[in-house]
């Protein structure tokens, strides 16, 4: 079950800065190597890219990344066409690219506010505008999968008003596209991550935590989650797995909610 053997996955934002810990895209792409999918990957920083690429080769895996800015049409064009001068299709297609910047509308500038709607919402659009004609052509479709997050579904106790913007926006994208395109055998989903331990979440800690205590900042967040703790990248691999899979064949325009239970709690014990 959950095989990918033959199909080509095209993913954006897998890159991976340090070799400690597995960030979202890094594991995403390495799980859907792992099940047999041929992986041409985008991303900001080529090195890091490249860290990703290693680790799935030494699993015996193919992958193949280019540097990409997904906020550039020429540079998205790019990478699609290379992926198809390279494999000659396209099945699967992740968007895992995104940032989040502090702020409500009253303090965050414009240029801030424009640089996250570019990054976290426009970088969809470009890949689906190029990626989506392809998968329609082609006999056996294609799937769609953007990462999303809780922040878009509810405020999730800090200001950061573009992101949830944002990602909300992300889950009407996929809806809408969805539907339209129901009938040419492709599909979209979004999976929507809670809070997730990553090497960015370390980030975080260092800059964030109260007094500089970075053990108990990430005690704090695992304290938000009804199950205790934090997810971790698999956790979301392993959703997006399931929604490109055959298996999940029947399943479009929907949202698959990774967050230990917090969106279902009142956050009251």
């Amino acid at each position: 079950m959950l095989r990918l053997d033959g199909k080509v996955a095209l993913i954006t934002g897998l890159g991976q800065t340090t070799d400690d810990g597995w960030g979202i895209g890094a594991a995403i792409a390495t799980q859907l190597a792992r099940q047999g999918a041929t992986v041409f990957g985008g991303n900001r920083t080529l090195p890091s890219a490249e860290r990703t690429k290693a680790r799935i080769e030494r699993a015996g895996g193919v992958c193949d990344v280019q540097e990409t800015d997904v906020t550039d049409s020429t540079s998205v064009k790019a990478l699609v066409e290379s992926c198809m001068q390279r494999h000659g299709r396209i099945d699967i297609l992740i968007n895992n690219v995104g940032k989040s910047e502090p702020g409500g509308p009253a303090d965050m500038s414009e240029a801030i506010w424009d640089q996250q709607v570019d990054l976290n919402l426009k970088s969809i659009y470009l890949t689906c505008h190029y990626v989506l004609p392809i998968m329609e052509q082609q006999a056996t479709g294609g799937s769609v999968v953007n990462i999303s997050s809780i922040a878009g579904l509810r405020y999730i106790g800090k200001p950061q008003v573009a992101y949830s913007a944002t990602k909300a926006a992300i889950m009407q994208f996929t809806k809408a596209t969805a539907v339209i395109y129901a009938p040419k055998n492709v599909r979209l989903n979004t999976v929507v991550p809670g809070l997730i331990y990553t090497p960015y979440t370390q980030a975080l800690a260092k800059r964030y935590a109260p007094g500089g205590n970075e053990q108990e900042y990430m005690k704090m967040r695992d304290a938000q989650v009804p199950m205790g703790r934090m997810g971790d990248a698999w956790d979301v691999a392993h959703a997006v797995l399931f929604l490109v899979s055959d298996e999940a064949r029947y399943i479009t325009g929907q949202e698959l909610i990774v967050d230990g239970g917090i969106t279902s709690s009142t956050g009251r014990s």
